[in-house]
């Protein structure tokens, strides 16, 4: 393909604006053809700043505009609909995490990209750091032997966002979050879980495609908060090794390294036990540790590693576009899965008893 690559963004509310929106204007191979939102404020500043040509409310505007590739950012609970539209029209595409809120419609959306030769990403930014790639490479050349037991942790300063108890700052200060897209669980599907323990299990799932998730069982804690603000789940996978999941919404700042109310460093550790070794990554202090009992050992201090960024999933999705090789680190599979732990984890608090897939 030696044209520019036609995109639309669908739902460009205050993160599309701070990271999709800007990678997308800022490649010369990309002509941002139309933007659907409907937020006043965030109207406004596409029309009248970032100079957008066609800005629509209605998201099948943006589908009826024959484009190569489509970013779904709307709010959850439309993920489904606007994605399935998007890969109907016949362009590629990039969805937002949580993926969607069943598991029913996210395998059907992997199944439908698949059929038709559609590429459909998550975005799951880890997924294209050095550091988490680097894990993967040694995961796929060398393993660690049967996988036995798994530990994700998680915390994210975003207190106030979950509790509607003031302004949330963002990457870009110019567009505020809508609040209902967070709190209101018809809209959001849930409350941190959601929001952030999607991002670190896409890293989980991408590492490890061996879990497959058999049983859950889960505790959340919900603070007279309408979503849940922490999580434990425990998890029984198909081989029968075991996982925890822990989630934490933490006091809006709390994230380490930084004072700044919002901060790429989240508190993020992912640890994966095999029959023969292990993997311990610490995105929150750069630490990397691949391990395994017959020597091999690579232990080392990462600057930077761990910061979250969200700039790879969109630069892939045009790159697939264009046919350039490269790889899918975010494919709706491993976002599948993601859906299949959290929605089996809020079926489990509703029933108070271990839910099966």
């Amino acid at each position: 393909m030696s044209k520019k690559v036609r995109v639309g963004v669908i739902g460009a509310g205050s993160w599309a604006i701070a990271m999709h929106i800007p990678i997308l204007l800022a490649r010369d191979d990309v002509d941002l053809v139309s933007v659907c939102s409907r937020q006043e404020d965030a109207i406004s500043h596409l029309k009248n700043e970032l100079k957008i040509k066609h800005v629509t409310e209605d998201h099948k505007e943006v589908i009826n505009k024959d484009l190569d590739a489509i970013v779904v950012a709307s709010p959850p609970s439309l993920h489904f609909e606007h994605a399935r539209d998007a890969l109907e029209s016949g362009a590629n595409v990039l969805c937002e995490k949580p993926f969607t809120l069943t598991p029913d419609d996210a395998w059907f959306l992997d199944s439908y990209a698949k059929k038709n030769n559609r590429s459909l990403l998550i975005a799951f930014g880890w997924n294209y750091k050095d550091f988490t790639i680097e894990a993967k490479s040694l995961m796929e050349e060398n393993g660690i032997g049967e996988i036995q037991h798994s530990m994700l942790q998680m915390a994210t300063g975003i207190r106030s966002l979950l509790k509607t108890t003031s302004a949330f700052s963002s990457p870009d200060s110019t567009i505020m979050p809508d609040h209902n897209t967070w709190t209101n669980p018809r809209v959001s599907g849930g409350g941190y879980a959601q929001a952030q323990l999607s991002h670190a299990a896409g890293a989980l799932y991408w590492l490890a495609p061996e879990l497959k998730i058999d049983k859950v069982f889960s505790l959340m804690n919900f603070e007279n908060s309408q979503v849940d603000l922490n999580n434990s789940i425990s998890v029984q996978y198909e081989n029968g090794s075991t996982g925890v999941v822990s989630g934490a919404c933490s006091p809006d700042g709390a994230n380490y390294g930084s004072s700044d109310e919002w901060s790429p460093r989240h508190q993020l550790v992912i640890r994966i036990y095999g029959s023969e070794g292990q993997l311990i990554l610490d995105f929150e202090r750069d630490f990397f540790w691949f391990y395994r009992s017959d020597g091999l050992e690579i232990k080392k201090q990462w600057p930077g590693g761990g910061l979250y960024e969200c700039d790879g999933p969109a630069n892939t999705l045009v790159d697939l576009t264009l046919n350039k090789k490269v790889e899918n680190r975010s494919p709706a599979e491993v976002g599948a899965k993601t859906v299949e732990l959290i929605s089996t984890a809020y079926k489990s608090i509703e029933s108070k008893k271990l839910e099966s897939i």
